[in-house]
C-alpha cells in the first residue's frame, strides 16, 4: 500500500471540495406537460392548475398558482382580468398586447395584470411550446 502524503491528501481534498459544485452545475429540465395535461381553453391553449392556498395579504383572500401552455401558432383570446396577476415565462416566447400596447416576452421575462383595467392576449409566434406561469392574487 502507497503511502498518503501532503501532496495526495491536497489533491483529495481539492476532488471532495469541487464534487458540489459539479454536481450544482449540472441544467436542470423544466417541467414538461403532456398532451392532455390541464383543460384546454383555446385551440392549442391547456391550462394546469399547480395550487392554491389562502393568503396573509390582508388585500388578498387566496392565491393561486397556474400554467398556461400554449403551442406554437396557438394563441389566447383577449380577455378582460378578473383578478390582478403576476405572469412569468417560464419556456418560450410569447408576443402580448395588454391594453392596445404589443410587447414580447421571453423565458424569465415578468409582467402584471390589474383587474380594474387590464385586457390581455398573447399569442405563440415561435416553433417552441410556451409556458407562462400566473400567480392569481384573488380577493375575497
Amino acid at each position: 500500500m502507497e503511502a498518503i502524503n501532503r501532496r495526495s491528501t491536497l489533491a483529495i481534498g481539492l476532488t471532495m471540495a469541487a464534487t458540489p459544485l459539479i454536481i450544482r452545475a449540472t441544467p436542470v429540465a423544466a417541467e414538461t406537460y403532456g398532451p392532455d395535461e390541464g383543460k384546454e381553453v383555446a385551440p392549442g391553449v391547456r391550462i394546469v392548475d399547480l395550487g392554491e392556498r389562502a393568503s396573509n395579504i390582508p388585500a388578498y383572500a387566496m392565491v393561486k398558482l397556474r400554467d398556461v401552455v400554449i403551442q406554437p401558432g396557438a394563441k389566447t383570446p383577449d380577455n378582460k382580468m378578473k383578478n390582478d396577476m403576476l405572469c412569468h415565462m417560464t419556456e418560450g416566447e410569447l408576443s402580448v398586447v395588454q391594453n392596445e400596447k404589443k410587447f414580447t416576452v421571453k423565458k424569465g421575462d415578468v409582467w402584471t395584470c390589474h383587474k380594474a383595467d387590464t385586457t390581455e392576449g398573447t399569442q405563440n409566434t415561435s416553433s417552441a411550446v410556451a409556458i407562462m406561469r400566473i400567480i392569481d392574487l384573488m380577493t375575497a
